[in-house]
């Protein structure tokens, strides 16, 4: 890790594109994509959500079965070798064929050296027109995770938990400097001049939020591009990935339209800062918060 007189800087990089139908191209781009962010300085680079397709959670279809894949299998290769090539962290988000009749939507967590330092299973799996994802993906059972990479530790959540404060705060309480998001999120064409705004803004809040209540670094890689698998108006993926700072605040951003490398440096000693100056971990009412573990209280 690079070392500055304010701390210890570490450069993220994140992966925003588009795909196609073809999961080779597919994962032959975000390799060139990853390859280029390590070039330009980036030690931890995440990619998309489901980067290796389309996201064919639009219907529901045995088909889409067929582009899952078992982890270690040839994409977790792929970037585990460069990693060792570029000494860089890689996130990749994958759709996981743990066995015959169980699938789950997974980020592998590669460390610089090659090694796979393990898994993270989306916990919080959506059902909502167009994201069908409860047919393909059953809910993770490791539970919220950190892992000790070379350049931090990291915590990988993935795009619906995005939403749950508590899944945020269960990670940064294991000590996560930064937290991932590879997500696959865009509007509803028809609904986006009523309501594609204040869906992207609520979206945006609230990952900054989970920022300022942890004073950790948040980064989210998002795709671009109109998707129509199984025709209809498709999702029209709204891009926009961005890192937030540990005040929330918003250290970089991408377009909404165009394929970008986000590379941002970020200082990882302002955790320990903002921690020690909002010290929201240490003034939590642990002992008032059974109720969290229930669905609603009467």
């Amino acid at each position: 890790m690079k070392r500055s007189s304010s701390g210890q800087v570490v450069k993220l990089g994140l992966l925003q594109t588009h795909a196609s139908a073809d999961p080779k191209s597919n994962l032959i781009r975000n390799l060139a994509l990853a390859e280029s962010a390590a070039r330009r300085g980036a030690k931890v680079i995440c990619t998309q959500e489901l980067f290796a397709s389309q996201y064919f959670c639009q219907s529901e279809d045995h088909e889409n079965f067929k582009l899952a894949e078992t982890i270690p299998g040839p994409s977790t290769q792929a970037f585990q070798k460069l990693a060792r090539k570029h000494k860089v962290v890689i996130i990749a988000s994958l759709f996981e064929k743990r066995a015959a009749g169980v699938y789950h939507n997974t980020a592998a967590i590669i460390d610089a050296d090659g090694s796979l330092l393990g898994t993270y299973r989306k916990m919080h799996i959506p059902d909502d027109p167009l994201y069908y994802e409860k047919f393909y993906f059953t809910p993770g059972d490791l539970g919220f995770r950190t892992w000790q990479t070379r350049y931090g530790k990291i915590g990988v959540l993935i795009c619906w938990d995005q939403w749950y404060p508590e899944a945020a705060r269960l990670t940064a309480m294991q000590g996560a400097q930064i937290l991932f998001y590879p997500t696959a999120i865009g509007w509803h064409p028809s609904e986006k001049k009523s309501n594609g705004a204040k869906q992207h803004d609520a979206w945006e809040l609230i990952q900054r939020s989970h920022a300022v209540a942890n004073g950790c670094f948040v980064a989210v890689a998002n795709r671009i591009g109109h998707e129509r698998p199984v025709g209809g108006d498709g999702i029209e993926f709204w891009g926009q990935s961005f890192v937030a700072g540990t005040s929330g605040e918003l250290l970089a951003k991408a377009g909404s339209a165009k394929e970008e490398i986000l590379v941002v440096p970020v200082d990882l000693k302002e955790v320990d800062t903002t921690r020690t100056h909002w010290p929201f971990l240490r003034d939590r009412r642990i002992d008032a918060y059974g109720g969290l573990t229930k669905r609603l209280i009467d």
